[in-house]
């Protein structure tokens, strides 16, 4: 989907630890099936089928209860080997009741080994999270969690504004496993920026702070694609990413960030056989 595209479809609806609360009680939570959720999925997929029978596919791993809404854990595990004859191709994330509900698009390859992945988003108020898987097949696969939060893509920045402007596109990856062929490893991109909401008045001017976020993200490794995504404002603040990637042989694991002023950030990171876990210098 296209940033014209979220904005047309807005104009519609006016470290990754994840934590997990209690179970809600059944009366606490509403019917999965919203009028936003029924305009997204027909936004984006139009009349194809979507299963919400998502055992062997995906697994949507959030909290019932946030601890802070502008810092929402969100784990999205998957039950499939990426393999070239049938693989979890993208990943959309998306949260009902935010203002800009696609929070992200994932697009994955077989490279990637595991269709696995961790970040942080903020939540406006109560709301579904969703992931929905689409396969190489074209299937489409949905799992939801209801999550209790409310005003985290309203509330001020976590930083300093002029100290998060000194480290604006600082990118750090990171391999969290000793690399070995033929298995996926599990890696980490950090970028520091401030992902501004444009939903946040300042309260002396009283003036809101300009949307202004992260809204691309390319992974490479031995210059083979693993990882691209669409982002917006629903990532938290300095977006934090884990995923995996298969590492062939000695090669590099490659990161570049593009911002809605089209600010380009890029770092890499050498990756050996059987070296121990590192990260890349921060640029």
């Amino acid at each position: 989907m296209t940033m014209m595209s979220r904005v047309v479809l807005c104009s519609a609806f006016a470290a990754c630890a994840v934590i997990v609360g209690a179970p809600a009680r059944a009366q606490d939570v509403p019917n999965p099936e919203t009028a936003i959720w029924d305009k997204v999925r027909r936004s984006l997929f139009e009349s194809r089928a979507v299963s919400n029978d998502a055992r062997g596919v995906i697994e949507l791993v959030a909290p019932t209860r946030a601890e802070d809404a502008a810092v929402v854990p969100i784990a999205i595990r998957t039950k499939l080997e990426q393999r070239p004859e049938r693989y979890i191709r993208r990943i959309y994330l998306i949260v009902d009741n935010n203002p800009s509900p696609i929070a992200a698009t994932f697009e994955l390859t077989p490279a990637s080994g595991r269709a696995d992945l961790e970040t942080r988003i903020r939540i406006e108020e109560y709301t579904y999270v969703r992931a929905v898987a689409e396969l190489s097949d074209g299937q489409l696969v949905a799992d939801a969690r209801y999550v209790k939060a409310a005003g985290g893509c309203s509330a001020p920045a976590g930083k300093d504004p002029a100290a998060a402007a000194a480290r604006l596109g600082r990118m750090r990856l990171a391999v969290d496993e000793r690399p070995a062929d033929g298995g996926p490893v599990l890696a980490q991109l950090m970028i520091s920026h401030p992902n501004d909401s444009g939903l946040v008045m300042d309260q002396v001017t009283r003036l809101y702070t300009p949307a202004y976020f992260v809204r691309l993200v390319k992974v490479r490794y031995a210059g083979q694609p693993i990882l691209t995504a669409e982002v917006d404002f629903s990532i938290s603040e300095n977006p934090n990413f884990r995923f995996y990637f298969v590492p062939t042989g000695d090669g590099e694991l490659q990161a570049e960030a593009i911002d809605t002023k089209d600010l380009k950030f890029e770092t890499k990171l050498a990756v050996r056989r059987g070296a121990p876990p590192g990260f890349s210098a921060r640029d």
